[in-house]
């Protein structure tokens, strides 16, 4: 028991930010080695046996049994990054640790952890400045060869990275037909875009279909393959043999009276089939089951009847057709029926077979546009990791198409914005010149890191890197000649520095942005906390 007669242990000073620090640094030695495009996979087994083989950050954190607090603020920082921007999730875990390590060692040599905060907050600062003024490039968005290098990039990193060029036609042609324009915003949803697996073939036999599919069949053989001029009805119930609600009981004099009740049952169903199809609908989905009684009736009216169908498709589809979600056929008034407006539309509907499986295609939608991209693959290991490369992509992609913005990738970033802030920090005369000094050698460990999981010498790579970008920041006056200096990076293949503008090694400035702030807010939160209490568990006493 603890002197404030807590049950339980209290950890304070450094003691616990040694420990915060050990946790974080076991974290980001797990991803470490899967950064960058000469970085390795990670194979996850679960206590099922369920294997996942993956370089994804945010996957790998999320799959791992973390029970460490401060560790788990990481696993939260790779989320958060991975839903905001879609790719950096590695990079962020990375650089998160590292300024929490340089932190600790300035507060062990005596330095306020208050006085590091705010040089973290103000080097931040600086940074994104620095960023956006200086290293940002300005794109037009109808570059598709630049928005494909950006793809490029992003899976060069993948597993199907020898195979970023042909993906990256299918993931850019796809983000440029799921344009969505409201009143002066234009928008890109990934949501629009399906990635449906299908085992088989090789990966370079994947290909992008127009339209939204689902891997599914039709309810029944007698129904037409293609439907054209779709209306789409979306019921979000059971279409099956009317029956009445548990607990409800029925008292029958005469026999005939129940078979007149079993035949009333009947009838109800087949009322709802004919109201669904007088409404026009020749295309229905159903998220439960449609039974034998309802599927003859849409296989006489001609119409294609698809059952259980999943409730996130069923929404994807509702905002691609326009089509209203029924829960019920009730009206206001208790009365049962079917509205023609909350029927979408397509202008075909159709049953195609893929391998051994079915799929049923939405092909041009009425409200939004939808694609659907069919992944080939030949097993299910490399199929699911090729879907979260496809999908990294694609959100990158998106970032680049929405902010018209773009920065040079392979350490050029992370080297340009240190010897910045060293500088900066040369300026300042007060104790946070320390923290900002270290929050600036913090950000070489990106480019080391990458140097590193390449086989290649780092030093001697960042110290070549670092002497580029210090005669560009050292000119007043650039010409034509020493700008190209600022675009200098890493070539992680031949172990030199090149021009990565020239190279096509692009990223959505948003990652770089987002991953700053993310990684010092992460930092700055686990730094503060100076006291950890474990509370035991109330032990219940004996005979209650």
């Amino acid at each position: 028991m603890s002197l404030l007669g807590i049950q339980g242990e209290r950890e304070t000073g450094m003691d616990v930010r040694e420990g915060n620090v050990m946790a974080v640094q076991s974290i980001a030695n797990v991803v470490k080695s899967s950064l960058g495009p000469q970085g390795l996979d990670k194979m996850l087994v679960d206590e099922t046996g369920e294997v996942v083989i993956t370089n994804d950050g945010a996957t790998i954190l999320k799959l791992l049994s973390i029970e460490h607090p401060a560790a788990k603020i990481l696993g939260d920082l790779a989320q958060i990054q991975d839903k905001e921007v879609g790719d950096g999730t590695t990079s962020v875990v990375i650089l998160s640790a590292e300024l929490l390590r340089r932190a600790t060692q300035l507060i062990k040599n005596k330095v306020h952890p208050t006085t590091v905060i705010s040089g973290y907050r103000t080097a931040l600062k600086e940074a994104i400045k620095h960023i956006k003024e200086d290293l940002i490039i300005q794109i037009d968005t109808s570059d598709t060869e630049l928005l494909r290098k950006v793809a490029e990039t992003s899976l060069s990193s993948k597993l199907i990275g020898p195979e970023s060029k042909f993906f990256s036609e299918i993931i850019v042609n796809a983000m440029l037909n799921v344009k969505t324009t409201v009143g002066n915003t234009t928008k890109y949803p990934v949501r629009n875009i399906n990635i449906i697996k299908t085992h088989g073939k090789s990966v370079t036999e994947s290909r992008l279909i127009d339209g939204y599919a689902l891997e599914t069949a039709r309810g029944g053989m007698g129904m037409p393959l293609t439907v054209k001029n779709a209306k789409i009805a979306l019921l979000d119930m059971n279409l099956a043999k009317f029956r009445l609600p548990a607990g409800v009981s029925v008292l029958v004099q005469n026999p005939e009276e129940l078979e007149n009740i079993r035949q009333r049952e009947l009838d109800v169903t087949k009322e709802r089939c004919k109201k669904i199809i007088d409404a026009g609908a020749n295309v229905i989905v159903c998220s439960k089951g449609i039974d034998d009684l309802a599927l003859k009736y849409f296989v006489e009216a001609n119409c294609i009847a698809v059952r259980r169908c999943e409730r996130s498709d069923m929404k994807r589809l509702a905002a691609a057709t326009g089509a209203k979600i029924m829960i019920t056929f009730d009206d206001e008034n208790g009365e049962e029926i079917f509205n023609k407006e909350c029927l979408g539309e397509a202008e075909e509907v159709s049953e195609e077979a893929i391998n051994d499986y079915n799929y049923v295609f939405f092909k041009k939608c009425k409200k939004q546009a939808a694609q659907t991209i069919l992944l080939r693959g030949a097993n299910y290991l490399m199929l699911d990791e090729t879907e979260r490369s496809v999908h990294d992509a694609l959100c990158a992609v998106k970032r680049v198409l929405e902010s018209n913005k773009l920065v040079v990738g392979g350490g050029c970033v992370e080297v340009s914005t240190s010897l910045y802030l060293e500088n900066f920090a040369r300026s300042l005369g007060s104790r946070e010149q320390m923290a900002i000094n270290e929050f600036a050698e913090s950000l070489n460990v990106i480019p080391k890191q990458l140097a590193i999981n390449a086989a290649k010498d780092s030093t001697d790579l960042l110290t070549k890197l670092r002497y580029v970008h210090e005669r560009y920041l050292k000119q007043k006056e650039h010409t034509e000649d020493t700008k190209k200096l600022k675009n200098t990076g890493l070539d992680l293949l031949t172990g030199k520095i090149r021009n990565n503008y020239k190279a096509g090694v692009f990223e959505p400035a948003i990652s770089k942005v987002k991953s700053l702030k993310f990684a010092t807010e992460a930092a700055i939160t686990i730094l503060r906390i100076d006291d950890l209490i474990r509370i035991e568990p109330e032990k219940k006493q004996q005979g209650k």
